[in-house]
């Protein structure tokens, strides 16, 4: 397929405002509304509903894929799956906890950084010692900087709007112990352990290989590189779904909540969620089409540009919703800060993994090499 520049990037561009807004119905739903029942529906639709829809009609011989591609890869690929539906569940809980500017710039930037390192370090260590390597590493300090800074962000804020609310009287406990409020620390927390479990998608995707292999064997006259990103998307998607589903029928059960899905007004809950999963996975749709398009600038311009405008279109929601309205001055500069950060730690990484692709292309010219197996440019990344 030849490259098409300007279409990659449209793709691209309409990739990151459905990762970068999946979060924002969730802000719509009604204030009693338990977790659960947003996000419970949201996750049927994610990991159930919408692959076992899209998947057989974009790949053919779906199931002779899997059959080929063995017991062994099908349970690893779906192990890594359930973590990621962890990462995801999480992901949830710290929108409900810190909103979603904070929630995403603390998520995406602990995805990067471990969905970058982890593959790498199992596939390549050797590749660390490398100048690409190098690169690599240096945009990962940076991303960690950038989350760092992006939670200063979350104290100060949490800080000042406490102090605002709480008048200090005498016996209150000095301003600066707001900052230990459990449920901003909780939220920054599982902010970042999101981010931890969400890049098991990149390591499921690695080791999704003979998937990707005969996929593409048996979709030749399909587009065949986007058929088997669609392959292995649906396994991690369902795998996604043993642990995110089951943990939402287990709160559902726990608080005593089953009864709201069948409560007046159960209709424009069930089509926020809905919202949120098409916006999910067409993210996931669209930048699979972007790096079909994109070509050798798919590795390095488009992932950056891809992950850096989510991170901003996440926090202008945040901020157009109101999460940061009475927060001092100082937290705002801090957010924006990390946000800067985060998006050139972002590139850097990116231009490493540029570096390395030109890299190993060369050495092919040169001829044949041991390679290890690892998802093509076509393949969707995690959102």
């Amino acid at each position: 397929m030849e490259p098409n520049l300007a279409l990659g990037f449209l793709f691209l561009i309409i990739g990151a405002l459905c990762g970068g807004s999946f979060g924002l119905p969730s802000k719509f739903v009604k204030k009693d509304t338990p977790w659960e029942v947003l996000w419970g529906p949201f996750f049927f639709f994610v990991t159930i509903l919408i692959p076992i829809v899209v998947a057989p009609t974009v790949v053919n011989d779906l199931g002779e894929v899997f059959s080929r591609a063995g017991t062994g890869t099908m349970v690893t690929v779906l192990i890594f799956g359930l973590l990621w539906g962890l990462g995801s569940m999480t992901l949830g809980k710290a929108f409900a906890f810190i909103g979603l500017s904070l929630a995403y710039a603390l998520n995406y930037g602990a995805q990067i950084i471990t969905g970058s390192v982890v593959p790498m370090a199992i596939e390549k260590p050797g590749a660390f010692l490398t100048d690409y390597g190098a690169v690599i590493l240096a945009g990962v300090a940076i991303l960690l900087a950038g989350v760092v800074v992006s939670g200063r962000a979350a104290i100060l804020k949490e800080r000042g709007m406490k102090k605002e609310e709480e008048p200090e009287v005498e016996g209150d406990p000095p301003a600066e112990t707001a900052a230990e409020s459990p449920k901003m620390a909780i939220g920054v927390f599982i902010g970042i352990l999101s981010g931890v479990l969400c890049a098991c998608w990149a390591i499921a995707a690695v080791s999704a290989g003979p998937i990707i292999k005969h996929a593409k064997a048996l979709n030749v006259d399909n587009n065949p590189g986007f058929a088997a990103s669609w392959a292995f998307t649906a396994v991690i998607l369902w795998g996604g779904a043993i642990s995110a589903c089951l943990y939402c029928v287990v709160q559902l059960t726990k608080n005593k909540t089953w009864g709201h899905l069948t409560k007046a007004g159960i209709g424009r809950t069930l089509g926020l969620a809905f919202a949120m999963a098409v916006l999910h996975d067409a993210a996931v749709f669209f930048f699979g089409l972007a790096l079909g398009d994109l070509g050798d600038l798919g590795v390095s311009v488009g992932y950056a540009a891809f992950m850096s405008f989510a991170i901003i279109v996440g926090n202008i929601h945040g901020f157009r919703t109101g999460e940061w309205k009475g927060a001092p001055p100082k937290s705002v500069k801090w957010i924006a800060a990390g946000i800067a950060v985060l998006v050139i730690g972002v590139s850097i990484l990116a231009a490493g993994k540029g570096m390395m692709k030109a890299r190993e292309d060369a050495q092919k010219k040169k001829g044949p090499a041991t390679t290890s197996l690892v998802v093509p440019e076509d393949g969707p990344a995690r959102v």
